[in-house]
């Protein structure tokens, strides 16, 4: 019994260890300790460093992107457009995002157009940075089926790229933009502050890849570049251009230039040069066609000259209008100097000696003036001054101040040589006879109202030499092919012989006709240029004259001139 008791009494409840209540006690503060980091750190993340993180942040998804400006459009003085900007897209590419997958890289190249030789060499070329051009200003629709492939690392960039209705017609005339959309050459170039107008910019999120996931909005509005109205009427700048160039390749010549002024206003109405290039494909270009040469080239303007000296020495008064003089043998010395006609004229009258273009009978008269009377009349008429246009590059040709000239010197300049200018100068000089007396300067911009005339010549002067101008183009005189069918057109032929490193060439002409019409009310003055003519005629009344006669007739019609009565 009293070892039962002692067995029973042997099984009593467990005892907790003295160290469980410690455990429990650790594990809590362990618990504790690491609920309090935590949320300090998260405090210091949400509350303190929160405005360095989310800058950060930021900084790593906020974009700031450029809003390209849309560069102003130029049209002609009918509002019909000669230059404008349309949307393109510029493909380009995070060289260390793209993929090492060899089927997606060579879809990508035969997509863009290119071996998979060349775009691995242009990608390893890059590898070391992390943007490359893969095609500049492709279509809208031509890009999208690039990025349809939906290769990593290729990215759009939204772009505008200079298209030109016209072509090669008024290439020199309005130049060109490069790939950046920033003008070159021509009116683009000098325009170029105008036209080009300011980005604007955008806030947007995007992520890793660069793609955009959210617009945030507008910083800063795109301001467009200003419109330009250029002068010229595109109907007959399209036919000058056309008969120009018939001209230059039925005469085989190394090309050519022609100016139409308004004869009110001064403005150009149209300026053709060849040889000329396509300005929206600039492939194989060849670089004389980039030259405006009725702006820029300056040549000897020969014959065409005789009009405007006419003037200086029908204002000296040595000379009486009705002077006749004789031009007799047909040529004569001057300072060792032979000046020649093309035969003997004998007795010329002032309207006789434009009329037959006799050298002789300028010199003679030119010689009874004083040293510097024809030098002034040229200087008023604007030669040897910049035209003021504000094209690049345009030409002031060359007068040469009357310092210790001979008289050789003094008789060459009242028949035109001696001295250079340029097509839109000689037509400018020309407007003078046609508006009373005085000079227009000319513009390339269309005008709101007609500018201030310069005066050059006397009115009763201007006004005899119209008519004069007019027995010119007479139907036996050697401009009887600028005549046209219903109109009193007026003018003067010109055949220049080229200079070259040895002085005048041989065999090289430039052939020269400016002129008028109508006479009875002045509309427009024409001068046309054909250099180096090689197909047999070269003489300006047979080579330039009827392309001014063929284009003034058609611009007439075209301004709605009304015919002159009984003008065959």
């Amino acid at each position: 019994m009293s070892q039962q008791r002692r067995g029973g009494m042997s099984r009593q409840l467990p005892v907790a260890p003295p160290l469980a209540g410690g455990r429990f006690l650790f594990i809590l503060i362990l618990v504790i300790l690491a609920s309090s980091i935590l949320i300090g750190r998260i405090t210091l993340l949400q509350v303190i460093d929160r405005p360095f993180l989310q800058s950060q942040g930021d900084a790593r998804t906020l974009r700031h992107e450029a809003i390209p400006a849309h560069r102003g459009m130029i049209t002609d003085r009918n509002g019909e457009p000669l230059a404008i900007s349309t949307p393109v897209v510029t493909l380009w590419a995070n060289p260390q995002e793209l993929p090492n997958d060899g089927i997606q890289r060579f879809m990508l190249a035969q997509a863009l157009g290119m071996t998979i030789d060349d775009f691995e060499s242009r990608i390893a070329r890059f590898s070391s940075r992390e943007f490359m051009y893969l095609r500049r200003q492709m279509t809208p629709e031509a890009a999208q089926r690039i990025l349809d492939l939906r290769t990593p690392g290729v990215y759009p960039q939204r772009e505008y790229k200079r298209y030109y209705p016209a072509g090669e017609v008024a290439a020199q005339l309005l130049g060109v933009t490069n790939v950046d959309d920033v003008g070159q050459e021509g009116l683009e170039l000098a325009y170029q502050p105008y036209l080009a107008g300011h980005p604007g910019q955008r806030r947007v999120i995007k992520d890793r890849r660069g793609r955009l996931v959210r617009e945030l909005g507008v910083i800063r509005d795109a301001q467009p570049g200003g419109e330009l109205t250029l002068a010229i009427d595109q109907r007959i700048q399209y036919m000058a251009y056309r008969e120009l160039r018939a001209a230059v390749a039925e005469h085989e010549a190394d090309g050519g230039s022609l100016v139409m002024l308004d004869a009110r206003t001064g403005e150009v109405l149209a300026m053709a040069n060849l040889p000329s290039y396509n300005p929206n494909n600039r492939a194989g270009l060849d670089p004389r066609g980039l030259r405006n040469q009725a702006l820029v080239d300056v040549f000897e303007p020969g014959s065409v000259m005789k009009p405007l000296a006419m003037a200086a020495i029908l204002e000296s008064g040595v000379v009486d209008r009705d002077v006749v003089v004789d031009t007799s043998p047909g040529w004569m010395r001057v300072d060792q100097f032979t000046i020649r006609d093309f035969r003997n004229y004998g007795a010329l009258d002032l309207a006789g000696i434009l009329e037959k273009s006799s050298n002789i009978g300028m010199s003679r008269l030119a010689l009874r003036l004083s040293d510097t009377a024809i030098w002034e009349k040229y200087n008023q008429l604007g030669l040897g001054y910049s035209p003021g246009t504000g094209f690049p590059g345009e030409s002031a040709g060359s007068l040469p101040a009357p310092v210790r000239w001979s008289r050789s010197e003094r008789a060459a300049l009242s028949y035109g040589y001696g001295l250079s200018v340029s097509a839109l100068q000689l037509a400018s000089a020309y407007t003078a006879l046609a508006n009373g007396g005085e000079r227009l300067p000319p513009s390339l911009l269309r005008l709101s109202e007609p500018p201030q005339g310069i005066p050059a010549i006397s009115p009763s002067v201007a006004n005899d030499l119209l008519d004069v101008l007019e027995t010119s183009v007479g139907a036996y005189s050697g401009g009887r092919r600028a005549r046209v069918e219903g109109y009193r057109v007026g003018g003067k032929t010109g055949t220049v012989r080229k200079t070259g490193q040895q002085g005048y060439m041989a065999d090289a002409y430039r052939s020269v006709f400016a002129g008028i019409a109508p006479i009875s009310d002045p509309r427009i003055v024409t001068v046309v240029m054909i250099d180096h003519p090689k197909a047999g005629q070269f003489y300006g009344g047979a080579v330039a004259a009827p392309v001014f006669s063929s284009v003034t007739g058609n611009a007439l019609r075209l301004l709605d001139v009304p015919p002159d009565h009984g003008v065959d």
